[in-house]
């Protein structure tokens, strides 16, 4: 009788309003990292510079390796935040980003001191050698530098996405690339400090997201509702967080794994072809970060509904952002495999990587379709907190990708590349799919 009421008393009315009231300003958020991406491989690729370029492409994905596996941050944070917001407990949102902050700021701190073993063993991993491996190392030495920072931001964008802020996030994200835009151009293009303004570009950006990140959020605290230091550490909170960021680290750093693959397999088909590769994947991460932004509004959507034990509005938020979801995915390919060979041009004035990257144009294109259901997935099992299922099917999924790889990259070299790693999003999405409804049956009936 009392949770029922409770759950009631709780209830809230998902609509099309709602979930694009989080996805518009997310997406318009995260398209400033793909520009970034973009304006990045720009100015390098400018240059006239191959092996810079490729050398920026290692950097970028070995960052992408090592930040990327730190994504548990901001995942944990969201889904904890979410549910705390929809049972309307503000004493818990501020324990929780409590936890999440001094959780990165701990992480960022370790990777600064690690950081000389890890850029010796990311050269080695990706066998970069000559002038590639020198712009490597220039760009990892000055980025990792932004660690603490970079972290910080994934715990603040967490919390705010967990209480559907997507303007504040909106924000953040247009202030931390946005600095890093201009400063990449300014330092990389009219200083001609290259691959390292692109470098100090991003380390600015970073500090100064975290900066004002920090203060947006602790300003909006009530100090009635601060937990004490006790609670923040409270062992069993602890227990709980460390269990859901070890599953959501597994299934990160597998999936930031499948794109390094891609990355030292792409080097073994020469400086062009890794050079057309790192041009293509911005057009992925773009497909991505549109798609993400729909996502973000299921993690929210859904744990906002698990918090208050309300299931019709986890399903009715379920099928709105599935349908958002696929329909932009549609137009976003159908963009890309029009305007994608004038968008080439503009990334690198390579006659030879602009003619291998129209070869593989297609195959990029259509990344945005074949992980709309991955991308929303993603954000309703993180939303719930469903961490052992997100494990347990990223593993499956990649499995099946290393088969492909084995099967088709000697077949089609780079193209059987691509067509593995078009294959490996199509399996995160329908392998997660099948476990929603008896996930969701077995959540809300154990809330009842």
């Amino acid at each position: 009788m009392d949770t029922r009421s409770n759950s009631h008393s709780l209830a809230f009315e998902v609509t099309h309003r709602l979930v694009l009231s989080i996805a518009i300003p997310m997406t318009l958020g995260f398209l400033t990292t793909p520009l970034l991406g973009l304006t990045s491989t720009a100015v390098v690729g400018h240059m006239g510079d191959p092996e810079a370029l490729a050398g920026l492409a290692i950097g970028a994905m070995l960052f992408d390796l090592i930040l990327g596996s730190f994504n548990f941050l901001r995942a944990s944070t969201t889904g904890l935040t979410a549910q705390a917001y929809g049972r309307r407990d503000q004493h818990e949102q501020q324990a929780v980003f409590a936890r999440a902050l001094i959780s990165a700021l701990g992480c960022g701190l370790a990777l600064l001191c690690l950081s000389p073993l890890l850029r010796a063993a990311g050269l080695r991993l990706m066998g970069a050698e000559g002038a590639i491996a020198e712009a490597t190392a220039t760009y990892f030495s000055i980025r990792i530098l932004a660690a603490p920072a970079a972290l910080a931001n994934y715990a603040i964008l967490g919390f705010v996405l967990g209480r559907g802020q997507g303007g504040v996030g909106l924000l953040l994200q247009a202030l931390i690339n946005g600095i890093n835009i201009l400063l990449s151009i300014y330092l990389g293009l009219s200083l001609g400090w290259g691959v390292a303004g692109v470098a100090w570009g991003t380390l600015a950006g970073e500090v100064a997201g975290a900066l004002a990140g920090l203060f947006i959020v602790l300003s909006g605290f009530a100090r009635a509702e601060r937990p004490a230091w006790p609670e923040i550490l409270s062992r069993h909170r602890l227990a709980e967080l460390f269990a859901l960021n070890r599953d959501i680290l597994i299934r990160t750093f597998v999936l930031i794994g499948a794109f390094a693959i891609m990355t030292r397999i792409g080097t073994g088909f020469g400086a062009v072809t890794l050079a057309a590769n790192a041009v293509l994947m911005n057009f992925f991460l773009l497909s991505g970060y549109y798609l993400d932004g729909l996502a973000n509004a299921a993690e929210q959507i859904t744990g906002r509904a698990v918090g208050a034990h309300y299931r019709p509005a986890f399903d009715r938020g379920l099928k709105l952002t599935t349908l958002w979801s696929f329909g932009l995915a549609a137009i976003v390919s159908a963009f890309f495999l029009l305007a994608g060979p004038w968008l080439i041009s503009v990334l690198t004035t390579s006659p030879e990587v602009r003619q291998a990257a129209g070869a593989y144009l297609p195959w990029a294109a259509v990344t945005g379709l074949t992980g709309a259901l991955a991308f929303l997935m993603d954000g309703v099992f993180i939303g719930a907190t469903w961490s052992v299922d997100m494990r347990n099917r990223m593993l499956m999924s990649f499995a099946g990708y290393l088969a492909m790889l084995g099967v088709f990259v000697p077949l089609f070299g780079n193209h059987g590349l691509w067509l593995a790693m078009n294959a490996f999003l199509l399996f995160r999405g329908f392998f997660l799919a099948m476990l929603v409804k008896p996930r969701a049956d077995q959540t809300f009936r154990a809330a009842q």
